[in-house]
């Protein structure tokens, strides 16, 4: 088997992602220049509590360097709202991943981890926004990929939530090692079929033109 894509590449020119909340875009982590920033984010007691990588920096260094040093099937990430950095991401060849050993994964699905640092940014819709995002722009990116998904904790309902709310879907519960997963998928025939639904309510009964009435 040839070796994956190397996801950080792509990832880094995905360009900027508008969203309500702002310019969202990621960044791939530069370490150690990034590593005070995100020891920080994992020593807050509740992302430590689903990250597990509480602790001395040591323990997310080796976590991110992993991915950095790997065959780029992972691409961790930093996600920067107007420039600032809030958020890690590591956007994975779920297909390639451990993971797949747990569903029927199809080729090229694309797997999201994320976790939003500054206390203040959670709990007010804004990683929902985020994940929306995010899934458009790498069903955009990659036509290969049929599927994103991901695999919260059942016990996070905050960032369950948050997917459901981005438009994934709940497929099953996966024990995983360590956690009991939600698998959540965000289909690209399900995206397409929305926009097509919202494309005919914004038509003129009778007509192939666009509503003239409807504001943008």
């Amino acid at each position: 088997m040839s070796a994956p894509p190397a996801l950080t590449g792509e990832v880094a020119g995905w360009g900027a992602m508008p969203t309500g909340a702002g310019e969202f875009r990621l960044r791939p982590v530069r370490l150690p220049a990034d590593l005070e920033l995100l020891a920080g984010w994992m020593n807050d007691p509740e992302i430590a509590a689903f990250w597990e990588l509480a602790g001395p920096a040591a323990a997310t260094e080796r976590h991110v360097r992993a991915q950095l040093d790997g065959d780029g099937r992972s691409a961790p990430c930093l996600g920067l709202l107007d420039g600032t950095p809030m958020s890690y991401w590591e956007v994975y060849r779920a297909d390639l991943d451990p993971l797949a050993g747990y569903y029927p994964a199809r080729p090229q699905d694309t797997g999201v981890h994320l976790l939003l640092g500054p206390a203040d940014h959670r709990g007010r819709g804004l990683g929902a926004t985020l994940i929306a995002a995010l899934a458009d722009r790498v069903l955009r990116e990659r036509p290969g990929c049929e599927r994103v998904v991901a695999e919260p904790d059942v016990r996070n309902r905050r960032s369950v939530r948050a997917f459901e709310r981005a438009g994934f879907t709940p497929a099953a519960e996966l024990d995983l090692p360590g956690k009991r997963a939600a698998l959540m998928v965000r289909d690209r025939d399900r995206v397409l079929r929305g926009r097509d639904r919202d494309r005919d309510r914004d038509r003129v009964p009778g007509s192939d033109r666009p509503d003239p009435n409807r504001s943008a």
